[in-house]
């Protein structure tokens, strides 16, 4: 059973980030406050949800959180930062965006850098164990699977439609006979035999 609130705070933000794993894509990141009256039968760690479940959740998040902020990281910047600081960054955008300020932050794991005053608490698996960070989870991955779609009809071989850029076998076999896309990171081992592509 998702509890709804840490910290006894009214504006307590949860924040989580999708897509940290994967070879390809943007690392995708949200943050929500919910409404002390939030209730929804589905919701949960989106990792534990299908797809569907995730489709009907977050139109509902959405209209009735009480502020919600997502915000993509690209390839590059994943590169550039590594995917920890990436995430973070991500996390840190998405609470910006949000209309009201939080007066408290939950945080989706064990690592996190203060984010202006605003005291905080990294939850290791905290997407299934508070609905703020469990809707934050939601909104993180659809976002992003449905970008990994749209990218998927430029790059069709890699069939990130189905794998959303995880270091499936199907993808790695992709990588193999057709190289590296502009989506992948160049940070990333691609391939488990090269330590380097030739980009």
């Amino acid at each position: 059973m998702l509890k709804l609130n840490y910290s006894g705070h009214k504006l307590e933000a949860g924040t989580d980030e999708a897509g940290r794993g994967c070879l390809s894509g943007p690392v995708v990141a949200a943050a929500v406050i919910l409404p002390n009256n939030f209730k929804h039968t589905l919701l949960n760690d989106s990792k534990q949800l299908s797809e569907k479940k995730r489709q009907e959740l977050r139109p509902y998040i959405e209209e009735h959180a009480l502020a919600f902020g997502v915000s993509f990281i690209h390839q590059e910047e994943v590169d550039e930062l590594n995917v920890l600081q990436a995430s973070i960054a991500g996390m840190h955008l998405s609470i910006k965006q949000l209309n009201i300020e939080p007066e408290f932050i939950i945080v989706d794991g064990n690592k996190f850098n203060p984010y202006q005053e605003v005291p905080y608490k990294t939850i290791v698996k905290g997407d299934a164990k508070y609905m703020s960070i469990a809707a934050a989870s939601v909104l993180a991955k659809t976002y992003r699977d449905e970008y990994m779609e749209k990218i998927h009809k430029e790059f069709p071989h890699y069939n990130w439609k189905k794998n959303k850029g995880y270091p499936t076998k199907e993808h790695r076999n992709a990588i193999r006979q057709f190289g590296a896309t502009p989506y992948h990171r160049k940070s990333f081992k691609l391939l488990p035999e090269q330590f380097k592509l030739e980009l």
